[in-house]
């Protein structure tokens, strides 16, 4: 209002400063163009008038021609001047102005008989006198004229000085009105607007400062009182955000620590005791139940129960009846939790209860779970699908019974992540108690392998030694002489007996092996006696296979705290291998040599080689290169195995070194015993 008011005065004042102007401009436009003008006019034709009466009486007395044409000159410009004043003139002066019109007729007429007259003659001077009658007449007409106009002049200023001074005070009152009602509105802006505007400011900073207690009064004008009841919203709003994120930062931690609980265990029972009570804890619910899915059943029935005052609950204690399967898997599909806060007022069974999943949401919940909530006095309940991959595990159930502890956004979203982590948990027990059990099976299955191995190997062994005994009878020909086609008979039954032999022997090492009872009876070795030895042994082979066995040997001994035997099975199963795997007109090179207080023993061959990406596997038992499967070259796929065990038995290593094509290169690494004859500790 008072701004308003300030308008209106600034108004008032601007007209009335305009219509001041407008009359001011008026009466001077009125002088001006109208009084100013005549006045002019009106002393022309008197200036004229008298013109012509000097000339008119200088011809009478002087004769002068040229006063008489300047006379009649003037005469005419006399009554021009007289029309154009009358075109302008006020009604008043217009009718003087028709006076002195008559009277100057009058002269005139006089006139043109005085400049027609001899000039000196008496009839000039009678003219004369004559003339002057009118001719004063006319003066006395014009002075009124003159007289009137000035009054008019000084009538109209006087009349613009009385509006000016009248207009100037009357503004004055206006301005000093204006500005006693701006001090007015300053002084009740600064109350009504300044001072809460501060209080709001001073509000404002203390809640940036952290003072979240900080709130503005509500005072001044409704708009001062809009900004501060915003101020106030946006705090509260500001407060209830907060208490959100610390809830969702308690919760948070919460589920982490429930999490690190229920992955710290892989048996199953344990992770079902583990998220059944640290869900229901960590969300501080009344009840909690985990309902697990049973391989071919159609209901998913409760694994493990929850309560607030008793802890984990016994089977016989877990009144949820089962849900249909259908309704987990549509529940698991849909990826969200259901919720419903006030589950006494659900609608009957036969209504749809409105968000719930499967036939719960078309149907409503059952006679016998609606029985079970009423006994429990559940008002609250969550429901969380928990599964991994395309099929649900089951779901985790929380229930509150009191109607003032509502589930909100916050703690829902802490379910779902914990049911999650419960979810992955449970999976992973399920496939390691799977695992478990095939671990179990396979073990059963190789030590049922094993003990065929032992029996079969003990049971073949028996009867071969009667063979090959029979067999030496027979070529001491102590039965008889032998023909040559029966000494070759002979020949090829005692080199497979030899081989059969030979696979039993690496059958049984390897049960042995197996079985943890595979040693060795270690004593001083010269590892290069044991490698001329297996050369001499297996060049005739090798000679038969016209492959050529070359030995590189130091001079003196190389001192092995071994097992004799069982380093002479690693030289003959490398020897035996190289000799087979390599065509006619190769050759095998056996190497020993000693370095850094280790043994270096290396055997060559330019053979058939063994594939880049097989050799990881060149030592597991059973394996057989594919080249050499290609070639139908024979083999059982133990004898490296066997090596591979015998030197790590002696604290050593082997490596290999092969390409394809071109030849394979073994290098065991063994330690050499010391000067007492021990090997030397590592």
């Amino acid at each position: 209002m008072t701004f308003g008011l300030l308008i209106a005065l600034l108004l008032l004042v601007g007209a009335g400063s305009l219509t001041t102007a407008e009359m001011a401009d008026e009466l001077h436009d009125e002088v001006v163009d109208q009084l100013e003008p005549v006045v002019r006019e009106n002393q022309d034709v008197h200036d004229r008038a008298a013109h012509m009466h000097r000339s008119v009486r200088t011809y009478l007395l002087t004769g002068d021609r040229t006063e008489q044409s300047s006379y009649l000159r003037t005469r005419d410009e006399a009554f021009a001047i007289l029309a154009a004043a009358g075109r302008h003139a006020t009604d008043a002066a217009r009718r003087n102005l028709a006076v002195q019109e008559r009277q100057l007729r009058a002269y005139t007429r006089m006139a043109d008989h005085q400049a027609k007259a001899s000039p000196g003659g008496q009839g000039a001077t009678r003219l004369t006198t004559q003339a002057a009658r009118p001719f004063a007449a006319f003066e006395a007409a014009n002075h009124r004229l003159e007289e009137q106009l000035n009054a008019d002049i000084e009538r109209q200023e006087d009349r613009a000085d009385a509006i000016l001074d009248l207009s100037a005070l009357v503004i004055g009152i206006l301005l000093a009105a204006g500005g006693a009602l701006a001090l007015y509105a300053a002084i009740r802006t600064t109350r009504s607007l300044t001072r809460p505007l501060h209080g709001t400011a001073r509000a404002l900073h203390r809640l940036t400062s952290g003072d979240h207690s900080a709130r503005a009064e509500e005072e001044g004008p409704e708009e001062i009182r809009a900004v501060a009841r915003s101020v106030n919203a946006l705090a509260e709003e500001s407060d209830r955000l907060r208490t959100i994120e610390q809830e969702r930062a308690r919760l948070g931690k919460t589920a982490r620590a429930v999490g690190v609980r229920i992955r710290e265990h892989l048996d199953i029972e344990q992770v079902l005791d583990t998220a059944c009570a640290g869900i229901g804890e960590g969300l501080e619910a009344d009840h909690a139940f985990v309902l697990l899915a049973e391989e071919d059943s159609s209901l998913v029935g409760v694994a493990r129960a929850w309560s607030a005052g008793k802890g984990l609950l016994p089977a016989q204690e877990q009144p949820i009846p089962p849900v249909p399967l259908e309704v987990v898997r549509d529940h698991y599909r849909q990826g969200t939790a259901w919720c419903h806060n006030d589950l006494p007022t659900a609608p009957a069974e036969g209504s749809p209860l409105p968000g719930a999943p499967g036939s719960f949401g078309k149907g409503g919940l059952p006679q016998a779970a609606r029985a079970a909530a009423e006994a429990l006095g559940l008002v609250g309940v969550l429901v969380v699908p928990v599964g991994v991959g395309d099929e649900p595990l089951g779901v985790v159930l929380l229930a509150r019974t009191g109607p003032d502890r509502p589930w909100d956004p916050v703690e829902i979203e802490t379910a779902e992540s914990m049911a999650a982590g419960a979810g992955r948990a449970l999976h992973t027990a399920l496939l390691y108690k799977q695992e478990t059990h095939l671990v179990e099976k396979l073990r059963a299955l190789d030590k049922a392998k094993s003990d065929f191995l032992s029996t079969v190997s003990h049971e073949l062994r028996t009867p071969l030694t009667s063979i090959v005994g029979y067999i030496e009878l027979l070529k001491d020909e102590d039965t008889g002489p032998l023909t040559e086609p029966q000494q070759h008979m002979l020949d090829v039954v005692d080199r497979n007996a030899n081989r059969l032999r030979a696979l039993i022997e690496d059958l049984l090492t390897l049960s042995r092996i197996e079985s943890g009872v595979f040693g060795s009876r270690k004593g001083p070795v010269d590892l290069c006696r044991l490698v001329a030895s297996a050369a001499d042994a297996i060049r005739p082979a090798a000679g038969a296979a016209s492959v050529t066995v070359e030995t590189h040997l130091p001079s003196r001994p190389l001192v092995l705290e071994a097992d004799s035997d069982q380093l002479d099975r690693v030289l003959m199963n490398l020897l035996s291998n190289a000799v087979k795997f390599t065509p006619e007109g190769g050759k095998v090179t056996v190497r020993a040599d000693a370095h850094d207080s280790e043994a270096v023993l290396s055997v060559s061959d330019t053979g058939i080689g063994i594939p880049a990406a097989e050799q990881e596997r060149l030592f597991q038992r059973f394996f057989r290169a594919s080249n050499a499967t290609d070639a139908a070259i024979p083999g059982t796929g133990l004898g490296l195995t066997i090596v591979h065990t015998i030197v790590a038995n002696h604290g050593g290593e082997i490596e290999v070194n092969s390409e394809e094509g071109r030849g394979t290169t073994f290098t065991a690494l063994l330690p050499i015993a010391d000067a007492n004859g021990a090997a030397p500790s590592s």
